[in-house]
């Protein structure tokens, strides 16, 4: 488990590589009127629905600021309402489309240029405004919209999944992506940790949502504002668990939160250590990942509030799904994992009447909690092998793998923290993905009493059937705490140019735990838009594991942060000028790709300042212009 000045350092350092969305177990009736006639477009029919009248929103004294979830879904019926968005190269813009199927026939409809300028979602799709108790305007502002946060179905004969992905990637290198709300679905118009918290007192207001202009002619969304009610309450974690400061009486205040703190405290002795620091339990693929069981996951990037009997505070402004908070994996930075797949049990009730009108549904008690529901578990990574290969190794002509390295992000200079006081390193994030047509699969297999076990790639035909391996190398335990996995030694390297392009520094990064980090082009030939292995707990092994199985999919890649001294490059010495980060995958090119040719990426970088001040400057790399 990583400290939280780890978690720290390694927050300051990388951005999450998928949204998340907010995710709460409600239901709502899907009653909308159809646009104008004038306004119709070609396509499936979207409606602006609230799951709820009301919603209670909480202000935390220690992080203020209120997460605007205000339960607004966009509904997609008479078929699915599909984006692929894309773009050629690094050189030219973001170009989306949308994709309307009419049984065997297909359309392409291009949005308009410069609409869509990143692969975050739709800008300024829906206008919240809102308004106090004695109505003056507190708060107007718009939010972006990802098709792919946290859906469910509305109505109970909806496909059962969603084929469209979770979360909208928002790597600056990305490529390509597949937005979409499935036929029968809805999706949660709130931008989730995309948006920034917006400053609301304790108190009541009254919020109106509604879908601009430009997408409601775009698309043919009928102009139905939705109004929620809304609640603000300020809490604090001393105070104990449900506590909202503004709604107790000052007098009550001493006495409710000594109460919550024995109760916690009575809670903590009880359960002491069921997450506090590692966690492992049902629901984690291993230990030191700070992964507790699926129904306390949620709780995971607060364990040392947890450990001690403080309340748990929920990450906002949803529920994470998967391992413990953002799952903090040493090396691969904060990672939050993808919304949910909410399903939404229906329930009509013919003598309640709502704001749908003449048909009334009533929130139905579905899965665990918020967040907790069905899809919010994750899926282990695919089994190993149980026996290493017997028989002559061979490469046959079959699909494999194409590894490629994306330029470098998240450059900043570090003075080496704790762990090397009084020295400058530049600390950078890198990720190699798979464009495919096949998945890279790897296996370890260790003889009882080694060290180090043997890695094997292995070989598949069109129907999945295994067909050939060959030998790649080994894999290695790293029994750091937080790490705690099996590490694949041949799979990348990063390095630091000079401006002559020779190498100056190498980073000590030289082993890996593959995982499905980031979607950086799920449009390529057989991507996979729900990979199994997203995070280090579904993956890597344990300490006696016998063999493991490491995979990175198609159209998937593997964001490492190499933030800690040894990882990130010493540049105490070294003068000031320009160099190049080179992030090259495949670099003993011991592993069986389609193309060898595009395993290298470089990121040009300045140095500046004076030691123990150093400074860099990062050009735009064409027109990503970010660092």
């Amino acid at each position: 488990m990583m400290t939280r000045s780890q978690q720290g350092r390694t927050n300051r350092l990388t951005r999450p590589s998928i949204a998340i969305a907010a995710a709460v177990a409600v239901t709502a009736g899907v009653v909308a009127a159809a646009p104008d006639a004038k306004t119709a477009q070609p396509g499936p029919k979207l409606s602006l629905i609230a799951a709820s009248t009301s919603v209670t929103l909480d202000s935390w004294k220690e992080d203020p600021g209120v997460y605007l979830d205000l339960g607004t879904y966009l509904t997609s019926e008479k078929g699915a309402f599909e984006l692929k968005v894309t773009r050629k190269s690094y050189k030219d813009p973001v170009v989306a489309r949308q994709i309307i199927r009419n049984g065997k026939k297909t359309q392409t409809k291009t949005l308009p240029a410069a609409l869509v300028k990143d692969f975050a979602g739709l800008p300024d799709f829906v206008t919240v405004s809102v308004t106090d108790a004695a109505g003056k305007s507190v708060l107007k502002k718009t939010e972006a919209f990802c098709p792919n946060n946290a859906s469910g179905r509305v109505r109970p004969d909806a496909p059962a999944n969603s084929k469209y992905p979770q979360s909208c990637p928002v790597n600056p290198f990305t490529l390509g992506s597949v937005w979409g709300v499935e036929n029968g679905w809805a999706a949660n118009t709130y931008a989730g940790y995309y948006s920034e918290p917006v400053q609301l007192a304790a108190g009541k207001y009254t919020a109106k949502i509604s879908v601009t202009k430009k997408y409601r002619d775009l698309f043919g969304i009928a102009d139905k504002p939705q109004t929620v009610k809304v609640v603000v309450r300020e809490r604090s974690w001393e105070e104990g668990e449900g506590v909202s400061t503004s709604a107790v009486p000052s007098s009550d205040k001493a006495a409710r939160a000594a109460k919550a703190s024995r109760s916690t405290e009575s809670a903590a002795e009880a359960g002491h250590g069921a997450h506090a620091g590692h966690g492992s339990g049902a629901g984690s693929g291993h230990a030191g990942h700070g992964a507790a069981s699926p129904a306390a996951s949620s709780q995971g990037t607060h364990d040392a509030h947890s450990a001690h009997g403080a309340p748990a505070r929920t990450d906002a402004p949803a529920n994470p799904t998967t391992g413990a908070g953002a799952t903090y994996n040493v090396g691969h930075g904060p990672y939050p994992p993808a919304p949910p797949a909410l399903p939404w049990a229906l329930k009509k009730q013919a003598a309640e009447r709502d704001a749908f009108g003449a048909q009334g549904f009533a929130a139905a008690k579905v899965g665990d909690r918020a967040g907790q529901t069905d899809g919010s578990r994750q899926a282990p990574g695919a089994r190993p092998n149980a026996k290493r290969p017997t028989g002559k190794a061979s490469v046959p002509d079959v699909p494999k793998p194409d590894l490629r390295s994306l330029p470098a992000y998240g450059i900043t200079v570090s003075d080496g923290y704790e762990d090397v006081p009084g020295k400058d390193y530049l600390a950078f994030s890198a990720n190699v993905w798979n464009a495919g047509p096949a998945k890279l699969v790897v296996d370890g297999f260790r003889s009882p009493g080694k060290k180090l076990m043997d890695a094997y790639q292995y070989f598949y035909d069109a129907k999945g059937k295994q067909v050939g391996y060959a030998p790649t190398g080994t894999m290695e335990w790293d029994p750091r705490p937080g790490h705690e996995h099996w590490h694949f030694t041949d799979f990348a390297s990063y390095r630091l140019l000079k401006a002559d392009k020779k190498e100056t520094v190498r980073s000590g990064k030289e082993a890996f735990c593959l995982a499905n980090t980031d979607a950086v082009d799920y449009t390529v030939k057989n991507a996979n838009w729900h990979p199994g292995n997203t995070d280090l707990s579904t993956a890597c092994g344990q300490e006696n594991s016998i063999s493991v199985r490491e995979v990175l999919d198609v159209g998937s890649g593997d964001t490492y942060t190499q933030d800690l001294p040894g990882q990130s490059f010493d540049i105490t010495d070294l003068p000031n000028g320009t160099y190049y980060i080179q992030v090259l995958a495949n670099p003993e090119n011991r592993l069986k790709e389609t193309n060898l040719k595009n395993n290298s990426a470089l990121r040009k970088v300045v140095l500046g300042g004076k030691k123990g001040a150093r400074t860099v400057k990062v050009p735009a790399h064409q027109l990503v212009d970010a660092n």
